[in-house]
């Protein structure tokens, strides 16, 4: 949470900073996924030529990536590593140590939460077991160009290991419990979580939700118990990210995701969390304002199927501003105060390349957290008036989400009388 700026500092120059920034088949392609057929690992027995497809795809020298062998420590149980790999495009890598090599699996959508639903696997070439410990860059124009960390490794259990099954329990500190991966065809696996959730509260985002609207009015007075944001008269959508996928929906629960491709990268930023987000698709102009004709242009246009960055996402981009949160890590926030949300919203990591120094909010190459402010309605409204906004929407700071109300407990409130001009909340 913000206290509220002096009007000065949200004047021509420094908020024009803030609108300005605003301004394959194969579904683990380039990820490290190998060629069809057996990569060996498999196997129970020791075969030196085991880590031959992993060099070949790799030139020593190229890459930071682990090269020599070593033999496998004395411990109590085998290690597993699950990688997190911001490749073409982001997946998890799933590794247990197995007769002296890290056999690996290629998890597009990670390894899943409950045993409801089960996810792809790829089994990939062997890695060595150094590679357990490995996180860095691999370069561009390297096999899995791309930023490799580790989302979780620790000890785990075999159950059961044959050439079409492996069942395993993970003792991690963020993965734990009992699992199956089982071969379907060629190189492609199924991994199915046998335990229920680590933590039986856990839901996913919901598939469908109404979002909660404003009505039109006044500013509150008074208004310490308010916070204050500005309207920018875009379209509505809501954006549920799971597995690093990213599905985008219009305000009457219409799939958005194919006109805004430019979203998907909000997939890469939340990474393994979890998310339901509500906020505005805004089209800016050349003059770094939104533009609501270019909106509904694009709208209408959509994008040329089979041909990413192209037509109109290239010629008439879209940013997203993403304005509160309500689904986080398995935990519904509907019912918690907008004051948390927005902490919440403001505390993800939805930052892609550092902001320039001056700059507001969080933001990436095609979505931003817009600042909010707490108290002071009528210097937000007085800014966004100076800024050609069409207003401000105020929300009561201790306000839970009510999904397909429309709630005086969020008032939307235009710079012009009414009747004139854009509302103040577009689709709000």
């Amino acid at each position: 949470m913000r206290s509220v700026v002096p009007p000065l500092s949200l004047q021509q120059n420094d908020l024009g900073k803030l609108i300005i920034l605003c301004s394959g088949s194969d579904p683990v392609a380039g990820h490290g996924a190998g060629p069809t057929g057996n990569h060996s690992g498999m196997a129970a027995q020791d075969d030196p030529g085991r880590l031959r497809e992993y060099r070949r795809r790799r030139r020593r020298g190229s890459t930071p990536e682990p090269f020599d062998d070593r033999a496998a420590e004395p411990a109590d149980r085998p290690v597993f590593v699950v990688h997190e790999h911001h490749a073409r495009r982001l997946h998890w890598d799933l590794r247990l140590e197995r007769d002296g090599v890290l056999v690996s699996w290629a998890v597009p959508r990670g390894l899943p939460e409950t045993p409801r639903r089960d996810h792809l696997a790829v089994h990939t070439e062997d890695h060595p077991l150094d590679y357990g410990g490995f996180s860095g860059e691999i370069p561009a124009g390297q096999y899995g160009a791309g930023r490799v960390s580790i989302f979780d490794r620790g000890g785990y259990e075999v159950h059961k290991w044959t050439d079409r099954e492996v069942v395993f329990v993970l003792h991690g500190r963020r993965l734990r419990g009992r699992y199956a991966l089982f071969a379907t065809r060629g190189d492609n696996w199924m991994v199915h979580r046998m335990d229920p959730p680590t933590d039986p509260n856990w839901q996913p985002p919901p598939e469908r939700l109404r979002p909660m609207r404003a009505v039109a009015g006044r500013l509150p007075e008074p208004d310490p118990g308010w916070g204050f944001e500005f309207g920018w008269g875009g379209r509505r959508a809501l954006v549920r990210v799971t597995g690093g996928r990213v599905e985008v929906f219009s305000a009457g629960g219409h799939d958005l995701t194919a006109r805004f491709p430019e979203l998907r990268g909000l997939g890469d930023a939340l990474g393994a969390t979890p998310v339901l987000l509500d906020g505005e698709i805004v089209a800016f102009g050349p003059d770094g304002r939104p533009s609501p004709s270019r909106l509904r242009r694009r709208s209408a246009a959509g994008n040329r199927p089979g041909q990413p960055g192209r037509g109109p996402a290239r010629d008439a981009p879209v940013t997203y501003l993403c304005t509160d949160l309500l689904h986080l890590d398995g935990r519904s926030q509907l019912e918690r105060a907008y004051r948390h949300r927005r902490e919440l919203l403001d505390g993800l990591d939805l930052a892609a390349p550092p902001a320039p120094a001056g700059s507001a909010g969080r933001s990436g190459p095609a979505w931003q957290v817009p600042p909010w402010w707490t108290g002071g309605g009528v210097d937000v409204l007085r800014a966004a008036a100076e800024q050609g906004l069409p207003g401000v929407v105020a929300k009561r700071l201790d306000s839970p989400y009510r999904p397909g109300t429309r709630s005086a407990d969020w008032v939307a409130v235009s710079v012009r009388p009414a009747g004139r001009g854009r509302s103040a909340a577009g689709d709000r």
